[in-house]
């Protein structure tokens, strides 16, 4: 099964989009981050606003915005930029983060010392955030190998959506879990190459930095060009879906649309994302917290075997916990909690992501200097690292939250019986080719997603000059 030339040309394929992807995002998502942190652009809090919203969007709801747009489109260079279009977030949010709380003395030393300004961002500023963005591209990579919606609209022949034929066949289930293997060790590959790049050095900050601002770099002639470049992302992936959502809405449907249904599917999409977000942050605390504070072969397993998870396809999770419950636990099969557990499971390395990045920025010698007043090694940790690593790790947990709101395979699969979230009703509903009466429900979840997109743009925000 792996020496067959279909086998060669799915691995081919998925590696070449994903690595098209993560280029993309992290060409677009670090010039977003500067233009927004450091330059005299117009409403800036505004624009980083604008810049999360891309997160709200469900990759197969962009795909379906774009298929409705344009008909026929296919293939590699639409699933490119689509996927790039939802995915620049990922390295946008982390980084503009990464330079809110860089420290502008060491730009100034080097300019002090002859550097030029492009020289003094590289050998200065780019040391301080190449962690955030190296984590940001190490999650972008993770969701284009995990990503199932969108190349399947686009059908564009990847290993997930070659995994869900398979597992639709009843002959070819062999087959389908070596591909899943194979994800899992292109996923293995990924962190590990994003930990080499990482390497050993360890960056600390002591409070908040300096109480000045940076001074805003000014834009001048080029404003007009940046904020078109601004709007780029969030047109290709919010605005052509949103219209040909409301197209389609204006269409009407033979369906009649229950708000009863909607509201039922909504709550449910809040409480079971909701609780999957703290299931993920509880147990990526540990993993996290070792991942920055110790360098061992233990701590690098552990971190590696957590992020692993989020390359699996839905479906192949899915399945899997669906064997699990059935053998195992048959009280559990079809069970809010093991649709949740599925949730932590996927997500996990965003919350990891966030919990590693966070506390790695909290220097250990203040739990040394609040253990040698007398506090445990426990409550040391939870009242100095825990404190100041909080508002990092809420947004990783709002991150999850929002992504298991989009999900769709394994919700399909595992969530009870009787019970719909809005990613479920859509599917129902564009499996039927009704799809104005899926268009309520789909801009109902990119209205609900919104929001955690709007907190996490929020917690990158900065105070300007009204």
């Amino acid at each position: 099964m792996l020496w067959r030339e279909r086998t060669l040309r799915l691995l081919i394929n998925s590696i070449g989009l994903t690595a098209a992807v993560t280029a993309s995002c992290l060409a677009i998502g670090v010039p977003t981050a500067w233009l927004v942190t450091r330059t005299d652009l117009p409403a800036r809090r505004v624009w980083m606003v604008i810049a999360a919203l891309p997160l709200a969007v469900p990759s197969y709801v962009a795909a379906y915005g774009w298929i409705a747009t344009s008909p026929g489109l296919h293939g590699f260079l639409p699933a490119w930029l689509i996927l790039t279009a939802v995915s620049t977030p990922y390295v946008t949010l982390p980084v503009a983060a990464a330079m809110r709380r860089a420290d502008p003395a060491l730009e100034e030393v080097a300019r002090s010392l002859g550097r030029s300004p492009a020289t003094a961002m590289r050998e200065a500023l780019w040391p301080q955030i190449a962690p955030a963005a190296g984590a940001g591209a190490l999650l972008v990579a993770l969701y284009v190998l995990s990503d199932f919606g969108a190349v399947s609209m686009l059908r564009f022949e990847v290993f997930t959506f070659a995994i869900s034929r398979q597992y639709g066949s009843y002959l070819g289930r062999e087959d389908a879990i070596v591909m899943a293997l194979v994800l899992v060790v292109l996923a293995l590959a990924v962190v590990w190459t994003e930990r080499r790049l990482r390497g050993h050095s360890q960056r600390w900050r002591v409070g908040q930095g300096s109480a000045r601002s940076t001074p805003a770099a000014p834009l001048g002639r080029s404003t007009i060009p940046a904020l078109l470049f601004l709007l780029a992302v969030p047109c290709a992936a919010v605005l052509v879906p949103t219209l040909a959502l409301f197209q389609r809405l204006a269409e009407g449907t033979r369906r009649t649309l229950d708000f009863s249904e909607l509201g039922t599917a909504l709550i449910a999409t809040c409480a079971l994302a909701g609780a999957g977000a703290l299931l993920a942050t509880t147990l990526a605390l540990p993993l996290g917290m070792l991942a920055a504070r110790f360098r061992g072969r233990a701590a690098s397993v552990l971190e590696i075997a957590g992020f692993t998870g989020h390359a699996l396809p839905g479906i192949v999770v899915g399945l899997s916990l669906v064997f699990f419950s059935l053998q195992v636990v048959p009280g559990l099969y079809q069970s809010a909690f093991m649709l949740i557990f599925a949730y932590a499971v996927l997500f996990l390395p965003k919350a990891i992501g966030s919990v590693r990045a966070s506390i790695a920025q909290v220097p250990p010698v203040l739990d040394d200097v609040a253990r040698s007043l007398g506090h445990s090694p426990v409550r040391a940790s939870a009242t100095i690292t825990m404190r100041l690593a909080s508002p990092g790790i809420a947004a990783g947990a709002l991150l999850v939250a929002l992504t298991a709101m989009k999900e769709l395979p394994a919700t399909l699969m595992l969530r009870p019986t009787g019970v719909d979230t809005l990613a479920t009703e859509i599917w129902s509903r564009t499996a039927s080719a009704a799809y104005g009466a899926a268009a309520p429900y789909a801009l109902a979840l990119m209205l609900v997603a919104s929001i955690p997109a709007f907190l996490l743009s929020r917690s990158t925000s900065w105070e300007v000059d009204k």
